[in-house]
């Protein structure tokens, strides 16, 4: 749509914005689409998956439960080419950091002077507690940077002000995910106890089943209630991050097996909320959404409060504990000041809405007649030996440009040359999927040896 017809399209309620979200997992597509629809009642969403080893499968689309007008699966080039038809009035560009940049650089080779562009717009699917200037830094350039708290806007200004970076593009929002009905207390003891694990925290397969053990001692501990292994993906599956000790495959090494009243679920997180009780995790995002609710939430201290666990995020929130004080009844309740801070507001919504001043931002970029060159932080210049990489890792040249060779099917590729490649793709990614987590375990254990 031409930026001439942006304003008319926002001033006319029937006619709906044009977002396109890329995103290359399941949590980034749901933070992605969830997002497009904060910022646009009812735009016309399209979804494209960036081609990688985290690409989700329908199973995990499914479970998601955000539904896209139309859904393909891309490489960083062809969604390049798609863009610069001109089709869309807004870009969520939902990836890691890296590929956020190289999608930068992209759009403004394609429009190097102020243009007809879309608006760009960016964030963080959930805590941000690693790589916080890395990141930051790989987002800069795009028309919006999204905070999901306003303790996430300070710490975003500062580090784009601390580099002599523009940081206009930073607007506060909060996690587009936090929703549900609030917690009706089930009594003075919890009756469905919820474990979200994460892929990737904590890695040790030592550190994994001492988890596993001790949710599953609790529900021995406490016969009357439920305990729920909340996973996020299957054996073969993966999500935002790499998970090579599966719980599934844990769970089948515990003597005798779970107990009767515990047990191994999938589905969305949301619909898991409603019947949760406590909810118990390292430090998962999760955790937010379960405190928005006003559920009891437990982020686990049993292998201490560290960086690389990500629960030090947690501190001052009130939520810290063990799994020996959850054994003994305790039901840990969110400070309402670190909550605040947080951008968990709770389901009553009081304190107004967190998208607002996002959309008022969007309307303002989507009033320009034209919108400014994209600039990122990193160029050539900046980062001479940093970006060449970045890019060169989504096929693009230096200067943002396909490099030679890039796959950029053809509108005219034949149905069996498409569904032959898909087919390829589809057993690369099993072989990746496999060796990650069947073959490289094993060779850390021999090394051991």
């Amino acid at each position: 749509m031409p930026a001439s017809n942006r304003a008319a399209s926002r001033s006319h309620p029937g006619t709906a914005l044009r977002v396109a979200v890329l995103a290359d997992s399941d949590t980034r597509w749901k933070w992605g689409a969830l997002t497009a629809r904060r910022l646009s009642e009812e735009p016309h969403l399209t979804g494209f998956l960036l081609r990688g080893r985290a690409t989700p499968t329908a199973r995990q689309l499914g479970e998601v439960g955000v539904r896209a007008d139309r859904l393909s699966e891309v490489t960083c080039a062809r969604f390049l080419a798609e863009i610069e038809r001109g089709k869309y009035d807004v870009v969520v560009l939902a990836l890691v950091g890296g590929a956020v940049q190289a999608v930068l650089h992209g759009i403004r080779a394609l429009w190097p002077e102020p243009a007809e562009r879309p608006v760009l717009v960016t964030g963080y699917v959930g805590v941000v507690y690693e790589k916080l200037a890395d990141g930051l830094l790989l987002r800069h350039g795009a028309d919006l940077v999204l905070a999901n708290s306003r303790h996430d806007a300070g710490r975003f200004r500062a580090v784009y002000e601390g580099v002599g970076a523009d940081a206009g593009a930073v607007t506060e929002t909060a996690l587009p995910f936090l929703d549900g009905a609030a917690y009706e207390k089930a009594g003075s003891r919890a009756h469905t106890v919820v474990f979200a694990v994460q892929p990737s925290v904590p890695e040790s397969r030592a550190d994994r089943a001492y988890l596993l053990e001790r949710a599953a001692g609790h529900a021995r501990l406490h016969p009357g209630r439920e305990v729920l292994i909340k996973l996020r993906s299957r054996p073969g599956e993966h999500t935002t991050h790499l998970e090579e000790q599966p719980y599934q495959r844990l769970a089948e090494r515990i003597p005798g097996g779970l107990p009767a009243n515990c047990r191994l679920v999938y589905g969305n997180m949301g619909e898991v909320l409603d019947g949760t009780d406590l909810l118990v995790t390292v430090s998962s995002t999760a955790a937010l959404e379960s405190l928005h609710r006003g559920i009891p939430t437990a982020v686990l201290t049993d292998l201490g409060i560290r960086e690389a666990l990500g629960n030090h995020h947690f501190l001052g929130s009130g939520c810290l504990a063990s799994w020996d004080q959850l054994d003994a009844g305790l039901l840990p309740q969110g400070d309402p000041r670190w909550l605040a801070d947080q951008g968990v507001t709770g389901a009553s919504g009081d304190a107004g809405d967190p998208f607002a001043a996002a959309r008022e931002r969007l309307a303002q970029l989507l009033d320009l007649p034209v919108l400014p060159a994209v600039a990122p932080y990193y160029t050539q210049v900046t980062a001479p030996r940093y970006l060449p990489g970045i890019l060169a890792r989504h096929h693009l040249a230096p200067d943002g440009s396909p490099l030679p060779g890039a796959v950029r099917e053809s509108e005219g590729e034949s149905r069996l040359r498409r569904r032959l490649r898909s087919h390829l793709r589809d057993a690369a990614r099993a072989a990746y999927r496999h060796g990650v987590q069947r073959v490289a375990p094993v060779i850390r254990r021999m090394g051991e040896l």
